[in-house]
């Protein structure tokens, strides 16, 4: 398909910069394509209300690290300020990182983190790497000189959380991220960027769906950089999908296929936790037990397996994550939804707003999409 099919226009206010307060405070956008009207206006703390008990919360419980490094480059007696996102660990002691500027930097030179990489006078709290391969699009590899927990430790001292760029771009990282762009369910550390439809969630929130009767269920998908990545080819099938570590339990799996026998309905939290599901679904809808890297790239057309409903938030024009809601509700359906909530003000992107999707009935067997 065509990449402009998933084109609209947002103004740079309607991206959010802070997070509601309190976290369940946002606003909701309901969009169900199979009801008249199809949108409505209500909030995050509705969600009890809109589902049934028996229905399924699936929930993505990776946990983001603080990925965001300032360094000093040292090459000799020269000395360079680069900047650096953690995308993915290779082993113990090195990660594949976004460097800012990455032609400051060649094999071989050292970066310092930390004090030192501050003030340039203090060994403490320092943290020091070696610029072991340069790669394509800024990226390079960084052997660390620690390695394991000890790397963790340190990354987590030196470390800032990694904002969207969307968000970084206008402000930095500030003491409040450390806590507002992380799930409060947050536990399997690896994750680059936050699930951030799970930012939504209170134990006040979870009460209330316990009481509905709602049952939570936890997946892992480490999210990487690539998810703010823009698609810029001019075709969706020349766009090369980034891919992310996942795990589906073998209890997870049977869990939530209990719950579709029964007549619930599996609910994503999260582009994430859909991802992991679908890739771990065969075509009969079954979810099985799934652990390994998945680069699925859900584009209208696509024939769902495991997902009834989706909260999300807003996402960003020409995304990947914008063309898998439309592929789950409908493009056009999608591009309405989209045109109201730029209009009655709600809130784009990680900080921002939720919507809740219900999936669209499928296309007859002859139908051929208008749009290809």
């Amino acid at each position: 398909m065509r990449t402009d099919l998933f084109d609209f226009d947002l103004p740079d206010d309607c991206i959010a910069l802070h997070p509601a307060e309190p976290r369940d405070a946002a606003r909701m956008l309901v969009v169900d394509p199979g009801r008249v009207p199809v949108l409505a206006d209500l909030g995050v703390r509705d969600l009890p209300d809109l589902l049934r008990p028996g229905d399924a919360l699936v929930l993505n419980d990776t946990r983001v690290i603080p990925a965001a490094l300032e360094g000093v480059r040292i090459r000799g007696e020269l000395r360079s300020r680069v900047a650096f996102n953690l995308l993915r660990r290779v082993d113990g002691a090195r990660w594949r990182a976004l460097a800012r500027p990455a032609k400051r930097l060649a094999v071989g030179d050292r970066v310092r983190f930390g004090t030192e990489a501050e003030g340039m006078t203090c060994l403490l709290a320092a943290l020091d790497a070696t610029v072991t391969e340069r790669l394509d699009a800024g990226e390079v590899e960084l052997a660390f000189d620690l390695s394991g927990p000890d790397l963790d430790r340190a990354i987590e001292s030196v470390g800032e959380m990694p904002l969207p760029p969307y968000i970084a771009l206008k402000r930095g990282p500030d003491a409040r991220d450390r806590a507002s762009y992380q799930t409060i369910y947050a536990a399997q550390e690896g994750a680059v960027a936050a699930p951030t439809a799970g930012l939504h969630f209170t134990p006040e929130l979870f009460a209330a769906l316990d009481q509905r009767g709602i049952s939570r269920h936890f997946v892992t998908l480490h999210v990487g950089a690539g998810t703010f990545l823009p698609v810029k080819a001019d075709d969706t099938r020349e766009h090369k999908m980034h891919s992310e570590y996942g795990v589906v339990s073998t209890e997870t799996a049977a869990a939530l296929n209990a719950v579709r026998a029964s007549g619930g309905r599996i609910v994503a939290v999260g582009t994430t936790s859909l991802r992991i599901l679908e890739s771990a679904a065969t075509p009969d809808g079954a979810i099985h037990p799934f652990s390994g890297d998945t680069a699925i790239f859900i584009t209208p057309g696509y024939a769902f397996r495991a997902i009834d409903v989706l909260l999300t938030n807003f996402h960003l024009p020409r995304s990947t994550l914008f063309m898998l809601v439309s592929a789950f509700a409908g493009l056009d359906t999608m591009k309405a939804a989209y045109a109201h909530a730029v209009a009655s003000g709600y809130r784009f992107y990680s900080y921002g707003d939720a919507s809740l999707l219900f999936k669209a009935a499928p296309a007859p067997p002859d139908h051929k999409d208008s749009h290809d």
